[in-house]
């Protein structure tokens, strides 16, 4: 049976027309840029190493030798992958549903912080009532007060207005989150009103740099004391939106300038002991005179560097960072990737693929390592904390953390809806 052109025209040789249409290419598959994952991926093993109690690896953080620590990379590096995730749903579906996207997220935030507390107080109270350690694990995370007026504190934990110390990132980034929709309707405005409006809230959590004093707007953290968030959302969401901006490209990449390069590295260096008590000490045990000199910069610095309401040198400093780990991995994160079929280079292939894992999965990793951290600091209590058993558990530790991202990549794969 003959075949009938379906529109009306003259018939055409097939044979023709498939000499006349090339050969369609392949689809090249586009590499993802590996320098955000990567390093998201190391603050979470940094956030691990910092929160493990007793670890003798903890001295060795970069926060002991700066103004800065792995929670500016977590907020920074959420700040670039929100502009991916939450960006391309502000602007392909508007206002409304892209604002939906980020309150399910402060769903998600939010029972992940509760779970995250009530697991870990469920955990230490077993461990108190059922070990018979000497050691009260209840009282090592201050909940002492939870215990003895729950009705009270159950209300403030829901509520956020009871927020221990070792439970305070997540309320952190939840109230970074609500401040998003807010930005992306004055992008309509323009970036400089964006920019304007950060930098406005983060005033009010520092009026000590226009000179109205040294209390800015805080959340409460307790009710029985003046303590609060120990990371002020208002003043973190700086860091967050700047991160943001970066990828969104309302701020432009930085030039790769040796000049730059130079410039924040003497910063990072130099303002090593005014940043860090260890580099201090090592200053003092050099040059007493030198250390006499720094020494009152302490005090007069104190609330530039200040972690509760991100204190101007702590912006500064990271900013530094950032920019030498920008130029260090390369245009497109090039110089992480791996070339070459060495064994180095298929070593660190593998680890990359580790650490990019981790990083893509850092709301579950954050969750589990901050309860796994408790468990190894529990385990450790056991033994004479010497230094191979402690790398030990370090090492156990990241392992769980990798498995723990893996295993999060799989459920969110939704594996039961393919098609067999």
């Amino acid at each position: 049976m003959s075949s009938v052109a379906p529109f009306p025209g003259p018939q055409k040789d097939p044979a023709a027309a498939n000499r006349a249409v090339p050969p369609p290419h392949p689809v090249q598959p586009r590499l993802r840029d590996p320098r955000l994952d990567f390093y998201r991926g190391i603050a979470m093993f940094i956030i691990l190493v910092a929160h493990i109690p007793g670890n003798r690896w903890a001295g060795w953080i970069p926060g002991r030798f700066g103004f800065t620590d792995a929670t500016e990379i977590f907020v920074f590096c959420s700040g670039m992958a929100s502009a991916i995730a939450f960006g391309s749903s502000f602007a392909r579906q508007g206002w409304w549903l892209g604002t939906a996207r980020v309150i399910f997220r402060c769903w998600q935030v939010y029972w992940a912080h509760i779970g995250l507390f009530f697991f870990l107080t469920a955990s230490m109270a077993a461990l108190d009532l059922y070990g018979g350690f000497d050691k009260s694990y209840i009282g090592s995370l201050n909940l002492h007060w939870f215990f003895t007026n729950t009705v009270q504190q159950l209300v403030g934990v829901m509520t956020l207005t009871y927020v221990p110390n070792y439970f305070d990132v997540l309320p952190m980034y939840l109230g970074v989150l609500v401040l998003l929709p807010l930005m992306m309707g004055l992008e309509k405005a323009g970036v400089w009103a964006v920019i304007t409006a950060s930098v406005l809230i983060w005033l009010t959590a520092n009026p000590y740099m226009i000179g109205l004093g040294p209390n800015g707007i805080s959340f409460p953290a307790e009710p029985w004391s003046d303590r609060e968030w120990f990371f002020n959302p208002l003043g973190w969401q700086l860091l967050f939106f700047t991160g943001f901006a970066f990828m969104k490209g309302w701020l432009p990449a930085p030039p790769v300038s040796k000049a730059l390069v130079i410039l924040a590295a003497a910063f990072v260096i130099l303002s090593a002991p005014f940043g860090s008590w260890k580099v201090f000490l090592w200053v003092e045990a050099a040059n007493k005179d030198l250390a006499a000199l720094i020494r009152p910069t302490w005090e007069i610095t104190a609330e530039w560097r200040e972690k509760t309401d991100f204190g101007l040198l702590r912006y500064a400093h990271f900013l530094s960072l950032a920019y030498l780990g920008w130029v260090a991995a390369g245009a497109g994160g090039k110089r992480l990737i791996a070339s070459g079929h060495s064994l180095a280079s298929r070593t660190w292939a593998v680890l990359l693929k580790l650490i990019t894992k981790v990083g893509q999965q850092s709301l579950a990793v954050f969750v589990f390592s901050m309860a796994l951290a408790r468990f190894i600091g529990f385990a450790l209590d056991q033994t004479d904390r010497a230094v191979m058993t402690t790398a030990f558990a370090n090492l156990v530790g990241f392992f769980l953390i990798i498995v723990c991202a893996y295993t999060a990549a799989w459920f969110k794969s939704q594996p039961w809806r393919a098609k067999k």
